[in-house]
């Protein structure tokens, strides 16, 4: 399964003629403005129209990536109420498109601490997955992605990700996103085989290799340990080629969807038809064994 994030522009059908074109079987999307916070309703048979075109298709996973703007981790109250909304609105929004996954940054605790922070999160999660929108979409699940750990930022490591799990009552319905890019600047060494490894073994420990259900591949712009999150194309990082040979190929990760989110031109991250695309794809299938 290899993807990458794809614009909705023009209808979210319009998302799977993208993918066919790039031949690519999953795919990422954000479902409104990642900048706003207003998410329209569908219009009528939108809905419909996006679930019959995707089942013609060869897409066989797709997953909405939401908002930069949500911070469950939030100490106010105005945020936080919005954050979770947000998620809410995110959920419902997957559940109506018939798409299996919602993934999510879990955000940052600005000075309150990283336990306020982690409480936070999980009385967030709680609220989201038992409101009557979650409830009316079982299938959907919510992917907490992990970060660089740039500033306040939580979940850049397993023991947060783990904490967070732990303590959410309908812990099944949640997964791990783990973005290579951010892991990296984390200080997860994923170039050798020894790295890698012994990062899979932390996300055993305190997650369960059983909850990573999705990869992100992106290179990094700055070196391990960084936390700085800016994505580079694929082998054009301070990862490198030989660091996602080992990440595709491994035999705990390489059944699992992967989707890029290289930079596109000039940086817009949900820009139309991105000529980079076509490249970074092309790179990691060469790196398949």
């Amino acid at each position: 399964l290899l993807g990458c994030h794809l614009s909705i522009a023009g209808g979210f059908d319009k998302t799977i003629d993208r993918a066919e074109a790039l031949e690519i079987n999953a795919l990422q999307i954000f479902s409104h403005s990642a900048r706003s916070w207003r998410i329209n309703p569908l219009k009528p048979g939108q809905a419909k129209q996006f679930i019959a075109r995707r089942r013609a298709s060869s897409v066989r996973y797709v997953v909405i990536h939401t908002s930069y703007l949500i911070n469950l981790a939030s100490p106010k109250e105005t945020l936080f109420e919005r954050s979770v909304q947000a998620l809410i609105q995110e959920v419902e929004r997957a559940g109506q498109l018939g798409i299996e996954a919602v993934n999510t940054h879990v955000g940052a605790h600005t000075g309150s601490g990283p336990q306020a922070g982690l409480a936070r999160i999980v009385a967030a999660l709680d609220r989201v997955l038992a409101s009557p929108q979650a409830q009316a979409a079982p299938g959907v699940k919510i992917l907490l992605e992990n970060d660089a750990g740039t500033g306040s930022s939580l979940g850049a490591n397993f023991e947060e990700l783990g904490h967070i799990l732990q303590g959410v009552r309908q812990a099944e319905r949640l997964g791990l996103c783990c973005d290579s890019c951010h892991a990296f600047a984390a200080g997860y060494d994923l170039r050798t085989p020894p790295g890698l490894e012994a990062m899979l073994a932390k996300c055993e420990r305190h997650v369960g290799l059983e909850k990573l259900q999705l990869i992100h591949l992106n290179d990094s712009k700055y070196p391990l340990g960084s936390h700085r999150d800016r994505h580079e194309h694929i082998g054009r990082g301070y990862i490198g080629l030989d660091g996602f040979r080992l990440l595709v190929n491994h035999p705990r990760l390489r059944a699992l969807p992967f989707v890029l989110e290289t930079p596109k031109e000039a940086d817009e991250t949900d820009k139309l038809d991105s000529k980079a695309d076509p490249i970074n794809l092309a790179a990691v299938r060469a790196l398949r064994g």
